[in-house]
């Protein structure tokens, strides 16, 4: 089966004053039709830069060095800028985590939702609106035709949320990168757009790039997951598998850090120290610092080490038991 999204290698850097500093490393991962990966890590840990490069918005002082990002097998690096644009929208979208950052605020969500549409698909305005009105129903917002009307401010957050997906939504792509969409919505209204994400996914075969720093999120969401750190992926595999027996020592440290697996005033365990500053890494496996299996040979670079459900970016990973 061709997948929905390979990533092959990316590399992503940045110049500085103190020189190049990669935000993303040789990261590599694909999505099959249907599923949903989830991205984690602590911030700045590269998971949004990650998405970004995806979808070819690294401004300069930034580039994307190395890589291949293919959609339905076609390399998106490899395209003009003008075909790649004409990529976005229709073959691969991005939810951004501030709505906001796809709604213009003078505009009608009906008006820019149309114009979203004839960018790709030249049709009249009267069926560019039908469309977005199929997209809104989609996402389950009530009255949908009601809300074409209204502009962005007279939403609430959570509906705000459900037309940036909706408008992702218009040209039924092959892949949608959603920036920690949910992040500053109350519990009760991002369970309900983790339960239609959920539902898209299963009815109209898009796969998602899930980014997050909250694993009680993805792994109620996502069919697989990618724990990044400095830049990296140190571990993937399917989501409870993951969950429930980590491999890596900082896949451990995230997951014993969730409140949800502690009683009510115990102390959560914290992973010592800081994230290490990209200009300044240190040698061999960037973790090292942090960690409590670390050892002289972690002065060298981690070996990728494939084990039975995973891969795992360590020299000493842990025992496969929960």
């Amino acid at each position: 089966m061709t997948q929905a999204l390979d990533v092959r290698g990316l590399t992503t850097r940045f110049e500085t004053r103190k020189g190049w500093v990669t935000a993303v490393n040789d990261v590599s991962f694909s999505v099959a039709p249907g599923r949903i990966m989830g991205l984690v890590g602590e911030s700045g840990s590269g998971k949004s830069v990650t998405g970004f490069s995806i979808m070819g918005l690294i401004d300069a002082p930034g580039e994307v060095s190395a890589g291949e990002v293919l959609v339905g097998g076609r390399d998106m690096r490899k395209l003009s800028p003008e075909d790649r644009r004409k990529m976005r929208g229709r073959d691969v979208a991005m939810v951004f985590q501030d709505p906001m950052m796809t709604l213009n605020p003078v505009l009608k969500v009906g008006d820019q939702m149309a114009m979203a549409v004839r960018v790709h698909d030249p049709m009249s305005k009267r069926a560019a609106l039908d469309r977005a009105q199929a997209a809104l129903e989609t996402v389950g917002i009530p009255a949908a035709r009601e809300r074409l009307e209204v502009y962005p401010h007279q939403l609430s957050g959570g509906m705000r949320q459900r037309v940036a997906i909706a408008t992702a939504l218009l040209h039924s792509p092959s892949v949608i990168i959603a920036d920690e969409p949910t992040t500053a919505l109350d519990v009760s209204i991002q369970g309900q757009i983790l339960a239609e994400v959920r539902r898209l996914a299963d009815e109209t075969g898009t796969a998602f790039v899930w980014v997050s720093h909250d694993l009680a999120v993805v792994s109620s969401l996502a069919d697989e997951v990618c724990v990044m750190y400095a830049g990296r992926i140190v571990e993937t595999g399917p989501t409870d598998r993951v969950i429930a027996a980590p491999r890596h020592p900082y896949t451990k440290g995230l997951i014993g850090s969730v409140p949800g697996l502690h009683e009510p005033g115990e102390k959560l365990p914290q992973i010592p120290g800081a994230t290490p500053q990209l200009v300044n890494l240190p040698t061999g496996c960037p973790f090292r610092p942090r960690c409590f299996r670390a050892t002289p040979a972690c002065e060298a670079p981690p070996p990728r080490v494939a084990l039975q459900d995973r891969v795992v970016l360590c020299h000493h990973p842990l025992e496969g038991t929960a």
